[in-house]
């Protein structure tokens, strides 16, 4: 017979295993979803979840298809900018969908997912997590998840939307530009995270977002709880908007993902496109 050490640290062992195990098997274990996440093309690695989402949709993939890897060399941010993605300790995965609204609606899809993935962090690890508006989603203010929308579209129609998320999940270590401003799940909550309970619980918060934006296609649904946890609220913000910046308090969204922001004489001012630094949130610039 073993000891009750012996047993304790099996134990601990076999539940170190079950946090770190990934793949087809642990995802469909996991997800208990009505149709987001229930088909699963996983590879051990790719060069873009997006891109090979993109390419599943126009071979025919169904709707809520998700795409997964333990890797990707050369993920992407928005702006075209590189995501560091190393194999064994994130979450990437991208969700088809196949929409019949029309194009200009599909960036309100990033806000309905940053809101999916912070209540998702929230069940997931028992801590708090803010939006970054539109797309990034931070902890204790870090930077732990990004999300890029992209879609294919012919005719005026959408083909497809890929709505891809990366999430910093294990103990690792950032490149010296990023450093100071991202952080991992684990890092942040102080134990492993299951990546596959992570999916589930991201994917599920999707579903019942999703669902009810298409009911009206705009955010009133959800506006509120976005709003909740919107880290610019009520915060200084400066808008890097092509025709000039400006500063400003943020206060809150519309019921199309715009963003508010109040100016010095009381005006407000609608954003949509454009860049928005936070002071205070890893910085001005991302």
């Amino acid at each position: 017979m073993m000891s009750g050490k012996a047993e304790a640290a099996v134990d601990k062992v076999f539940v170190k295993e079950m946090l770190e195990a990934f793949g087809r098997e642990a995802l469909e274990a996991a997800i208990d979803t009505k149709w987001a996440g229930k088909h699963i093309c996983y590879f051990k690695e790719l060069d873009s979840t997006n891109a090979r989402a993109k390419q599943e949709a126009d071979n025919g993939a169904a709707e809520g298809t998700l795409v997964v890897t333990d890797m990707q060399t050369a993920g992407r941010g928005r702006r075209g900018r590189s995501w560091n993605s190393p194999a064994g300790v994130n979450l990437y995965f991208t969700l088809i969908l196949k929409p019949v609204y029309q194009p200009d609606k599909a960036a309100m899809v990033t806000l309905v997912m940053a809101l999916a993935v912070a209540e998702g962090i929230s069940l997931t690890c028992g801590m708090e997590a803010e939006i970054k508006w539109p797309n990034d989603v931070v902890v204790n203010g870090k930077k732990v998840c990004g999300i890029l929308t992209e879609m294919n579209v012919e005719h005026g129609q959408i083909q497809c939307v890929a709505v891809g998320v990366g999430v910093n999940v294990g103990l690792q270590e950032f490149p010296p530009e990023i450093a100071d401003k991202a952080a991992s799940l684990e890092a942040e909550c102080g134990k492993p995270v299951s990546r596959a309970a992570l999916a589930a619980n991201i994917l599920k918060a999707f579903e019942k977002y999703y669902e009810s934006f298409l009911q009206e296609l705009s955010l009133s649904c959800i506006r509120d709880k976005y709003n909740r946890r919107l880290v610019n609220r009520d915060r200084e913000v400066r808008v890097l908007d092509p025709q000039g910046e400006f500063q400003g308090i943020a206060r809150g969204i519309n019921e199309f993902g715009e963003l508010l922001v109040e100016r010095d004489d009381g005006s407000v001012t609608i954003v949509f496109a454009g860049e928005v630094s936070v002071r205070g949130i890893y910085g001005y610039t991302v």
